[in-house]
Parts: C-alpha cells; sequence; structure tokens
C-alpha cells in the first residue's frame, strides 16, 4: 500500500483546495480562490493595441479589460505593429496595477514533458542528475521531436524512470491539445481567450501524480467526474484509486487535515521530542530558529543537541512544503561544536530536501553557526494567500503596551485640557486600553488635570485608537454618558465614584 493520497475540498466553488497527505500527515497544500483563479498558461488570440520602440515593448488587448505587456524578443519572427492579431500565453498574472506579461512562444505541460510549438530544441530537466538517465532521455527526446512535427520537447523531472510509451503518450496528449488551440485560434475573433489551465485539481493531479500515490478522493461529484476524464486522458490506460467523498463531517475535518492546516500559520512549531522551531518572514528572507524546548534528551549534551537539530532538520523540510516558502531561509540551529555533527546535519538536509519539486540548495554553515538555504519560488506562500496585515497593528506582528497607549492619551488630554476651560471630557478607547486607565490613573489625571474624565470602552476601536468624543460643562457630558448608556446597554464607561 502506497503511503500518499491526495484529497481535494472543491465543494466550495469560492475556495477550491487540494491536500498531499503522506503517512497520514499533511505535506503539501494548494488553494485558489475564485476571484484569484491562475491566469497563468492560459493562451489568448490578442490584437496589439501599441508598441513602445524605446523600451522594446508592446500592449497587446486579451478582451480582459486590461492591456497585457508583451516584450519584443517575447515575440520573435513577429513584426509587431497596431491592430496585429497574435496568440499569446500568460507568463506572469497580472498583479496589482500592473497588467499581465505575455509571450508568443507557446509552452503546453503535460506530466512528463512542454510542448513548445513554435520551439526547435530538446531539453532534459537539470534536475535529473543521473548522466545514463540523461543520455536515455536525450535520446528519447530526439525522437520525441521528429514524432512531434518538429516542435520544441524539454523533459521534465518527473519523467526520470518512466518507460518510453509513457513519454509517447504525453506528447500525443499534448499534440491533441496544441490542435484544439490552433482550430480555437482560426475560428475566434480578436481579442478572446481560446484556452485556459485545467484548474487547479488538475495542475495538481498533472504535477504531483506519481507512482507511490495511492488514493485520490474529492468531495464533489462535479469534479469528481472532470477528474475522471482528465485521468482517462493522461495515464494510459492505467487504473487509480479515485474516489467520491460522502461523508457526514466535512473532508479536511475528516482527514485531520484542517487541524494541520491550522498549524501552518502559527509562528511556533512543536516536534515531537518536546524541541520547537520559530518561523518568522521578512520581506527578504525566511528565519527559522531551532530551540530545545522541553527536550531533555536520554544521554550527553552533545547527543541531545545533534537529535534536536536533525528533527528540526526533517521538520524544516516539511514546512517550507506546507507554506510554500520560497526565497532565502536562513536557519539558527543550536550551537554544534563538532565537525563531525554539522557533517551529520548536512547530510540529512540534502536528503530530506532531495525529493523537493522546487530546488533547494544548501550552502553549509557560516561562521556564525547559521545554515543558509535556497529554495524556488513557484507559486504564493499559504501566509500570503490565507492572511493579511494585522488592521490593528498594521502589519508589524506587535502593538504598543498598554502604558504606551495611555501616556499618548494623557498628553493628548492635557492638550485639550490647555486650550480651553472645560469642566469634564468624555474619551472613547479600545476596552482593555480604557479598563487598564480606569483601574490604573484615572483619579491621579482628574487631579492633575482638574477635570472629570469619562472613558467610554468602545469595542469597534482599534488597540492604539481613542477619540475625544465631547468636552464642556459637567452637566452635558454627563446627560452624553446617560444618552450612551440608554442606547446601548452593553456600554461600559469608567469614571471615577466622585462622579
Amino acid at each position: 500500500m502506497t503511503d500518499r493520497k491526495i484529497i481535494a475540498n472543491t465543494l466550495d466553488p469560492e475556495e477550491m483546495r487540494v491536500a498531499i497527505l503522506e503517512k497520514g500527515r499533511l505535506v503539501d497544500i494548494f488553494v485558489e480562490r475564485m476571484w484569484e483563479r491562475q491566469k497563468t498558461g492560459e493562451i489568448y488570440k490578442a490584437r496589439v493595441d501599441s508598441v513602445l520602440p524605446g523600451i522594446h515593448a508592446a500592449f497587446v488587448n486579451l478582451g480582459d479589460g486590461r492591456n497585457a505587456f508583451l516584450y519584443l524578443n517575447d515575440a520573435k519572427g513577429l513584426d509587431l505593429k497596431p491592430n496585429l492579431e497574435v496568440v499569446v500565453q500568460v507568463v506572469k498574472a497580472a498583479r496589482k496595477n500592473k497588467g499581465a506579461r505575455v509571450t508568443s512562444r507557446i509552452s503546453l505541460p503535460g506530466r512528463y514533458l512542454v510542448l513548445v510549438p513554435d520551439g526547435q530544441e530538446t531539453g532534459v530537466s537539470k534536475r535529473i542528475s543521473n548522466e545514463d538517465e540523461r543520455k536515455r532521455l536525450r535520446s528519447i527526446a530526439k525522437k520525441l521531436r521528429e514524432e512531434g512535427e518538429g516542435f520544441g520537447v524539454i523533459i521534465r523531472t518527473a519523467a526520470e524512470g518512466v518507460e518510453e510509451e509513457a513519454l509517447f503518450h504525453d506528447l500525443h496528449v499534448l499534440l491533441d491539445l496544441w490542435n484544439e488551440i490552433s482550430h480555437e485560434a482560426e475560428v475566434q475573433t480578436a481579442p478572446c481567450l481560446i484556452y485556459r489551465d485545467i484548474g487547479l485539481v488538475g495542475r495538481v493531479l498533472r504535477d504531483e501524480l506519481t507512482g507511490d500515490v495511492g488514493e485520490i478522493v474529492i468531495d464533489s461529484e462535479e469534479e469528481f467526474h472532470k477528474v475522471n476524464e482528465y485521468l482517462k486522458r493522461i495515464m494510459n490506460g492505467k487504473e487509480l484509486d479515485v474516489n467520491l467523498y460522502e461523508g457526514n463531517s466535512p473532508i479536511f475535518d475528516f482527514y485531520g487535515i484542517e487541524r494541520e492546516l491550522e498549524t501552518a500559520l502559527d509562528r511556533k512549531v512543536w516536534l515531537r521530542s518536546g524541541a520547537y522551531l520559530i518561523i518568522d518572514h521578512t520581506e527578504a528572507l525566511t528565519v527559522i530558529d531551532v530551540n530545545t524546548g522541553k527536550y531533555v534528551g536520554d544521554t550527553d549534551l552533545r547527543h541531545t543537541v545533534l537529535d534536536t537539530n536533525l528533527e528540526a532538520a526533517d521538520e524544516i523540510a516539511r514546512q517550507l512544503r506546507l507554506r510554500a516558502i520560497g526565497g532565502i531561509v536562513v536557519i539558527d540551529f543550536i550551537d554544534m561544536e563538532y565537525e563531525e555533527d554539522r557533517q551529520k546535519l548536512l547530510h540529512r538536509l540534502d536528503e530530506v530536501f532531495q525529493n523537493d519539486r522546487y530546488r533547494a540548495r544548501i550552502f553549509g554553515v557560516s561562521q556564525l553557526g547559521l545554515v543558509e538555504i535556497t529554495r524556488k519560488r513557484a507559486r504564493p506562500d499559504v501566509r500570503s494567500v490565507m492572511t493579511r496585515g494585522c488592521p490593528f497593528c498594521g502589519g508589524y506582528g506587535w502593538v504598543l503596551k498598554e502604558d504606551t497607549v495611555a501616556m499618548h492619551v494623557k498628553r493628548f488630554l492635557r492638550k485639550v485640557a490647555l486650550s480651553n476651560k472645560s469642566e469634564a471630557m468624555l474619551l472613547e478607547a479600545h476596552p482593555a486600553i480604557a479598563q487598564y486607565i480606569a483601574e490604573t490613573y484615572l483619579p491621579l489625571w482628574e487631579e492633575e488635570l482638574q477635570r472629570r474624565i469619562f472613558i467610554v470602552a468602545a469595542s469597534e476601536f482599534a488597540w492604539e485608537k481613542f477619540r475625544l468624543d465631547v468636552q464642556g460643562p459637567i452637566d452635558i457630558v454627563e446627560r452624553r454618558v446617560e444618552q450612551m448608556e440608554q442606547w446601548e446597554a452593553q456600554i461600559r464607561v469608567y469614571r471615577t465614584t466622585s462622579s
């Protein structure tokens, strides 16, 4: 029985999710929201809107209300001019105020190959390192190119060890697809979409479906039938265990994925031994700190540290994959005195990243005892997909202490008191801040400022926000407080006992 499962939660069109489990544990999650559907890979029959010789580019109309950017280097062989119709593919989706980037050099990825209809070259993925296997695949690639009408063919990493028959089957699937796209390009009127990628579930199956996948489970009947049709086309007669989930509880709850997914957003990750990781993100890199935590080991300190670091290496590889973290990663492992132990750690890192689809490079242990890793950034990380900057802290990850906010409030009230001769002031603040001021400072402030001060606990206020609601004669402020308490039964107004 193979130990990998692919679980697809596609009941809600607003958000589709696909999880990969290995030995029952979540190792990868793919999320796509309805308004964020991946446009990369889509093919359009476009119309050139304008040519910009100064930057060697053109704007092309895709028909979706927003011009895309086509570099002249990505349109070799085309004499670009306004109103020219051209078939292009999105290579970089539009972001914020930037339009999509497109190319006229179409590429169609399959399970084992990438077909380049406008290309002449053959190639083998650099991640296939065995030279004998590379020679075998290069030889097959030449045959594929001859069979494929002279189109360019690139062998993907997944083709390593795969029989020639399966590679030819993949080629024919891609040729059929290209013929369909070519037909649409002939009959449709520009600008328009002529090919949309196969969707989240299809992409995951195409890229992740290997011989060790034991089961595919889907909770939507419509997607279940789509997947079966897609697999019939690409699997060349091989049967896969594809099941429709019909349980009473949500599919991600049943497989324990929802609970594990929540931990993918946690800053602290506990290891089974009692040690833990701290994962922090900056604009430039991701930093991971390894700590022994509750783990004290069974022998001496040297082995405790080594065991903790080796366990951490395993979990770090899993977390980078699960969280889709790319770019630069710096890891502060627990200091090891012996070079032999450092080499064992680097060897373990090489092992755990060996099967990572997104190429990771390990740069050894620096003079400061840090391990640096770079990992290809292939898709948005889970944190950016599922979270946003905190509206209370502004994305810093921290807020001002109660004392700090209280001092801001006091300085504001002093400024108000100096500007007029009002008898009382009514202030609104976050409930925790209002309570802190009332319990710590309120009588002192009233005596110092020679003003009656009322503080409303405003539940809708951000942590650091406060506002002067009213000031003036004591009877007017008290009347305002009474009105508030009448309108909102649950409102809390803090005041000194002398009121």
